[in-house]
């Protein structure tokens, strides 16, 4: 069985969560296209020196699995994992256009270098001098469930104790650009947490940085534990979903009734969320629902912060109103499901339960 606790989290993003809190004052970006994180001062993580050559998302990285693994100082990592979709686009776009600019002569390289998809990875264990086993999934939505499912592997097969593992992507110009030649985006500037209401073609754009210390074993500061992820990769409507949904549950040997809440990856894009809409009238009323991009936008390892909700919310057993579509009352939270999609085509499932189960 595959299945890890989760020890520490680190997380940045476009709310306030780098310091711990809990969505305590949610951010509300007001006529906004595109989310950005709320940083920390970098220098307290990383040499400044270093801090002076770094990009944004190597940055973010490094800042958020410093405050993951400082949280169990006491532990060093056996592997790391990573998961990122398009990785460290902005150092690729600033190294094409040089190749342009400059007419393919005098190219600085270290764009090019920081450019490759393992960066953050890399530079993680370089700064923190760890030799262990070092990976990173690119599998555009995918790309944080195969790195979870990779770590959990890892801890199952018993090769190590322990595993890093994040999930990130940044926001770039020209990222924002060619995606919007799609229709992706929304058109229209929208307070996000206004972005459910009415019906409307493309999202807001989001970015984050997220990582996970996974132990074999519980610890006292244990926040939640991954019991299982899936994902599959057709095009389909809420019934198919639901039919993946079952079996999943029931290879765990649980129901839907034994979920407390859903976390479902509903953006404000009417193309995709109507298998969420149609998915929650299958559903038990007796399940809770909440939504989480609101809060963080739209991008390739999202749920990386849906899981950070999800861990939060079975720590604390408390449920922000800012994420709450039907409540749970009445009961303890034990178990959460979330469930994302791609553009209708990549679904994903992480089942989340409290560590005492």
């Amino acid at each position: 069985m595959m299945q890890a606790y989760i020890n520490s989290i680190g997380i940045i993003s476009p709310q306030l969560t780098f310091d711990g809190s809990f969505l305590s004052a949610p951010i509300v970006h007001v006529e906004s296209q595109f989310l950005m994180c709320e940083e920390p001062v970098y220098k307290e993580f990383i040499n400044p020196v270093q801090l002076r050559r770094m990009s944004r998302i190597l940055k973010m990285g490094l800042g958020a699995s410093s405050i993951c693994m400082d949280a169990r100082s006491d532990v060093r990592p056996d592997a790391i994992v990573v998961g990122t979709g398009l990785a460290c686009v902005s150092d690729l776009e600033k190294f094409l256009l040089s190749i342009d600019d400059n007419q393919e002569k005098m190219l600085s390289p270290i764009p090019f270098i920081n450019s490759s998809h393992n960066t953050v990875g890399a530079q993680i264990a370089m700064m923190r001098k760890l030799t262990g086993y070092n990976m990173t999934y690119c599998h555009r939505s995918f790309s944080f469930e195969s790195a979870l499912l990779d770590a959990l592997m890892l801890i199952a097969e018993g090769g190590v104790s322990n595993t890093l593992v994040g999930g990130i992507d940044e926001h770039t110009e020209g990222f924002f650009k060619i995606f919007n030649l799609l229709d992706f985006w929304r058109k229209k500037s929208v307070d996000n947490l206004s972005l459910f209401e009415g019906s409307h073609l493309g999202t807001i754009c989001g970015e984050g940085a997220a990582f996970f210390f996974l132990e074999k074993n519980r610890q006292d500061g244990t926040l939640a534990k991954i019991t299982d992820v899936q994902t599959f990769l057709k095009e389909c409507d809420a019934s198919d979903v639901k039919g993946e949904m079952d079996a999943f549950l029931g290879r765990n040997g649980l129901t839907e009734v034994d979920v407390d809440m859903f976390v479902l990856g509903r953006n404000g894009d009417s193309f995709g969320d109507g298998i969420y809409l149609d998915l929650e009238r299958l559903l038990p009323e007796s399940c809770g629902i909440a939504y989480y991009k609101h809060l963080c936008g739209e991008y390739m390892t999202s749920t990386s912060f849906a899981l950070w909700l999800a861990a939060q919310m079975l720590h604390t057993q408390k449920m922000p109103d800012v994420i709450i579509k039907n409540p749970v009352s009445g009961r303890q939270l034990r178990r959460i499901l979330i469930y994302n999609h791609h553009r209708r085509k990549e679904h994903s499932l992480i089942l989340v339960e409290n560590a005492d189960l």
